[in-house]
């Protein structure tokens, strides 16, 4: 049973500091995971707005996480958090350090460089890059064998998966240290063998958007509709299952059954799409249109927010779901 349906904070953690580096959407997602786990946090921001406004924001956070019972205490899981104004000072005397900078490559080795040059012996390093391979920014480093992809889904607070993806110079025996120590602080930890680029996650995500951009440039059905299909047909399982167990169950006779009688079309469907385009700029600017009359701009935090208590809520429902 994956941890995140259980309380919080009442485990034995193998790791008991953890520094966050970067405080934007996702490091301060990330300091509430491990915060509200029981574990010290040191966050740092080279922007020093980003460190004085940081901890209100996780203060409003941690309290709608109250309100729907998925903590307890959300004022002594702030005390947990320190805001520092160095690497250094984040880094030294720390077991773990989560680093959550720009998606770049020359902002990641820069900042993976700092960190090599402070951390400790023994502490393992996690990059929450979405889809750029831990061997494009750490091959210098002196520490290399220490470094990993650890890829989280936005929010990670809310949302538990997390993709651990080696380079090819890490050390793998630290692997099963990686995905104990998520699975203690409440995330769903998953192992990817080696470097591919987009990782899992966002290799699944794209082969669906790439054909729900295919599918609205060429017409079939609007974007509000296309997502509908998602929302209120597919979303449905996926929420609770995979692609695979899904099909397990969708035929008399299992997955196999299911690949004899449909295998055939889901390839054909493929052969279609043999020179994938980019999504076009003509479909994108009528796709901004489209949402922009349905959400206006500067709604978008306010709809960010509803969708966030939305995640609490499907939270609360799939831990009392479990304990029933």
């Amino acid at each position: 049973m994956p941890l995140f349906f259980r309380t919080y904070g009442q485990g034995t953690f193998p790791m008991k500091t953890v520094a966050t580096i970067g405080s934007g959407l996702i490091g301060k997602s990330w300091a509430i995971v491990f915060a509200r786990a029981g574990i010290t946090v040191r966050m740092f921001d080279a922007d020093p707005a980003r460190r004085a406004a940081v901890k209100d924001e996780i203060a409003l956070d941690l309290r709608a996480m109250a309100r729907h019972g998925l903590i307890t205490d959300p004022a002594e899981a702030l005390s947990r958090i320190t805001v520092v104004d160095s690497i250094a000072r984040a880094v030294k005397g720390v077991d773990y350090v989560q680093e959550s900078v720009l998606e770049r490559v020359d902002v990641k080795t820069a900042v993976c460089r700092e960190i090599d040059e402070v951390m400790d012996a023994g502490v393992i390093v996690g990059s929450s890059s979405s889809g750029i391979p831990a061997s494009q920014f750490t091959g210098e480093l002196k520490n290399r064998e220490r470094f990993f992809v650890v890829h989280p889904v936005n929010p990670p607070h809310l949302v538990p998966l997390v993709e651990i993806v080696p380079a090819p110079w890490s050390d793998l025996d630290l692997v099963p240290r990686i995905r104990e120590f998520l699975d203690a602080v409440g995330q769903a930890p998953i192992v990817v063998n080696r470097e591919i680029e987009g990782f899992i996650l966002n290799r699944l995500q794209g082969a669906l958007l790439n054909e729900a951009w295919a599918l609205y440039a060429e017409g079939y059905a609007s974007l509000a509709d296309i997502d509908l299909t998602v929302s209120h047909g597919l979303g449905l399982r996926w929420a609770f299952m995979g692609p695979f167990e899904t099909i397990d169950l969708n035929a008399p006779g299992g997955i196999d059954d299911y690949a004899r009688r449909l295998s055939p079309l889901y390839h054909s469907i493929a052969l279609q799409r043999r020179d994938p385009k980019p999504w076009p700029d003509e479909a994108i600017e009528r796709a901004r249109q489209e949402r922009r009359e349905a959400l206006a701009i500067d709604r978008i935090p306010e709809r960010q927010r509803w969708r966030d208590e939305y995640l609490m809520k499907q939270l609360v429902f799939r831990k009392k779901a479990v304990e029933d």
